[in-house]
């Protein structure tokens, strides 16, 4: 008995017969993969000799020497030229009797920061570790400050990829020192606003209080398209310096404890921020 094209195609697969057309046979187009394109690959982008030279300039010693004193100078400018508004807040008299102290705030919101350190007072700041961040680092050593290198803001697992875990442990022995530490709460490229782990972390390991600042100015520029909203504080304008209450986390605070200082900080620093952008006449 002669059997029909469609059971002798599924059992061989290889009928030398054509097959009779059917309601039920598949479509030859269907079963025989598609025919590949004769056109050839397109070739990969490559970085053009220009480009690999600018990228070599701008992480030259010389580039970032220069780049940091001119980026310096502007921004010590920046500052003298901004008064002070009423409702400004004195950062020695807030902080006496909590000695040395963890200040805290947002990503985007440090350009001046540097320069509210009250004379005589020693200060540490974190700065991350990639070669972006090589010029905020001499920016930051220029204004007197010691530098440290990592990502503390992070998880755990995260933070030891990044050098997380050392930064903690080099910002704890310079609060033993008796330097304050400046650390951004959020982490880079993560959730703005948001305070991290790292900040809560150090603030247990070392005893020492979180205090939330920030400081606006009546005139800047806010580069909408950055992740973090980065803004440009601009010359001739009036600036505020707002503070919020110290925040201690002891050390016994278990994961769910972290979680909720964690949360503490991110509206006390929410709150100071909305104030000192408020006293200005603007709005964060």
């Amino acid at each position: 008995m002669r059997r029909c094209a469609i059971s002798s195609s599924i059992s061989t697969g290889f009928s030398t017969r054509r097959p009779a057309k059917s309601a039920w046979a598949e479509p030859v187009s269907e079963r025989r993969p598609a025919a590949r394109s004769a056109e050839p690959a397109a070739p990969k982008h490559r970085r053009g000799p220009l480009r690999r030279f600018f990228k070599a300039l701008l992480r030259s010693d010389a580039f970032q020497t220069v780049a940091a004193r001119l980026l310096h100078t502007a921004m010590v400018a920046t500052y003298r030229t901004n008064r002070p508004v009423a409702g400004s807040v004195d950062m020695l008299a807030h902080i006496e009797g909590h000695k040395p102290v963890i200040i805290a705030l947002w990503h985007g919101q440090q350009m001046l920061v540097q320069f509210t350190r009250p004379l005589g007072e020693p200060v540490a700041g974190l700065v991350s570790k990639s070669a972006d961040a090589e010029i905020n680092a001499r920016v930051l050593e220029l204004s007197g400050n010691e530098v440290v290198r990592g990502s503390g803001g992070r998880e755990r697992t995260q933070a030891a990829r990044k050098g997380g875990i050392r930064a903690l442990i080099a910002l704890r022995e310079a609060l033993k020192r008796g330097r304050h530490v400046v650390m951004i709460a959020d982490i880079s490229k993560g959730s703005p606003r948001q305070a991290g782990e790292g900040i809560v972390r150090l603030a247990k390991i070392s005893g020492r209080p979180i205090v939330p600042l920030a400081l606006a100015t009546s005139r800047h520029h806010v580069v909408a398209r950055a992740w973090d909203r980065m803004t440009i504080n601009l010359p001739f304008g009036h600036r505020c310096l707002r503070l919020g209450e110290p925040i201690y986390v002891p050390a016994d605070a278990d994961e769910a404890a972290l979680a909720g200082f964690r949360k503490k900080v991110t509206d006390d620093l929410n709150r100071v921020t909305e104030e000192a952008y408020s006293r200005v006449g603007r709005t964060p």
